[in-house]
């Protein structure tokens, strides 16, 4: 079985994610999968040996500037027609599957040329009735329309009674977790200036990852080191807590872990809002709108979080791929979430808000808090 996988490159969690399947994929002797990664210049991608001989297209992006998106800059810098002639230079014929993971050039190319497609991703999981915050009809066409596919499987923190799958996560060995006591901080749209500013007047040590950085240094309190999956990989394993932006697959790791976590949505990006709301609805996280070390003050008072136990759903979609059944696919769903478990205080909370459908959904109508101060007590 001969697969194309797209994975968008614009985001470290979409790769992140696309490591964990890669591992498993390689486990099936069966199958045989090219890698194409597209939304960042090739010399940015670090850390891609198990990808082997992956191809980079040019393909889509997204520009952000202060912890917003810059939807000008956005605009002016992607190129329709070159996407376009990306998209028709691609043979996918020779492959009996494309994968995209929010990847259009490999997405469009199957659909041009009639491969069977299926994305796997967590923007496929806002397809469905899922928790959504800040969306706008603009969000709504991007999602429809940005990488398309035959068949869609979504990933989430929680199925929501809808047909959407755990995360894919990179699983580390839990005997090597530990706490060290520093505070692992990624938030690579922000400016690393401010983030620094923020950080430095508190007494704790921070470790600090972003793209700005070439060079492990320090600044005070503050351990500030470029990008390197091994080397994140580490501080993840040994932090106290987890200071990020909104995305999804650093949250599922950190959950993963037990690490606490205080989240900043992207401003302006519907996912990050949704994301951000939802897990402070599950109880599972912290939020703040702005750099605010008042609210990291507080956020770090908090008891340390619980860890949900997820299972390996890398290893188990590959294992389903190879079988080439999409009719099993509720087996899968079935399967998976009956091996999830989440912490107490989150099952309550569950069972709360769960039976009544309507107040679930009325609850992301309200403004985003800055923090939640029932979530810290229980936490």
């Amino acid at each position: 079985m001969k697969i194309l996988y797209g994975v968008q490159g614009t985001g470290n969690g979409h790769i992140s994610r696309a490591r964990a399947m890669a591992k498993a994929l390689a486990e099936i002797p069966s199958v045989d999968v090219q890698f194409l990664f597209s939304g960042r210049p090739e010399s940015e991608y670090f850390d891609m040996a198990v990808f082997g001989d992956y191809m980079v297209r040019r393909g889509f992006t997204f520009y952000s500037y202060a912890g917003k998106i810059d939807r000008v800059k956005t605009v002016l810098n992607n190129n329709i027609w070159h996407v376009t002639q990306e998209v028709k230079a691609l043979d996918a014929c020779q492959y009996d599957l494309v994968i995209s993971d929010f990847e259009p050039i490999t997405a469009y190319a199957a659909k041009r040329q009639g491969v069977p497609s299926l994305s796997i991703s967590h923007q496929s999981a806002f397809k469905y009735d899922v928790p959504k915050q800040g969306q706008n009809m603009l969000d709504k066409v991007i999602m429809r329309y940005f990488a398309p596919t035959q068949h869609s499987i979504g990933l989430h923190w929680y199925h929501f009674n809808q047909s959407v799958l755990p995360p894919i996560i990179d699983l580390a060995p839990i005997a090597s977790v530990s706490s060290n006591g520093a505070i692992l901080v990624y938030l690579p749209f922000e400016r690393l200036e401010e983030i620094l500013g923020v950080l430095q007047p508190m007494n704790i040590p921070f470790i600090c990852f972003h793209p700005d950085c070439q060079q492990v240094t320090r600044a005070k309190n503050v351990s500030i080191r470029p990008l390197s999956k091994a080397a994140f990989q580490d501080a993840l394993m040994a932090c106290e807590g987890v200071i990020a932006n909104g995305g999804f697959e650093l949250p599922s790791e950190a959950l993963s872990l037990g690490k606490k976590l205080l989240l900043k949505p992207l401003a302006g990006q519907f996912e990050q809002l949704s994301n951000v709301a939802t897990l402070d609805m599950l109880g599972l996280a912290n939020t703040m709108e702005t750099l605010n070390v008042d609210v990291i003050k507080q956020w770090l008072s908090c008891s340390e979080c619980q860890r949900v136990s997820y299972p390996d759903v890398a290893k188990a979609l590959a294992q389903w791929l190879a079988k080439r059944d999409m009719s099993s696919l509720p087996l899968l769903h079935q399967e998976l979430w009956s091996q999830v478990v989440f912490p107490e205080h989150v099952n309550e909370l569950l069972s709360d808000f769960w039976p009544n459908h309507q107040r679930k959904h009325a609850m992301f109508n309200m403004r985003l808090p800055v923090i939640s101060n029932k979530k810290a007590k229980q936490h």
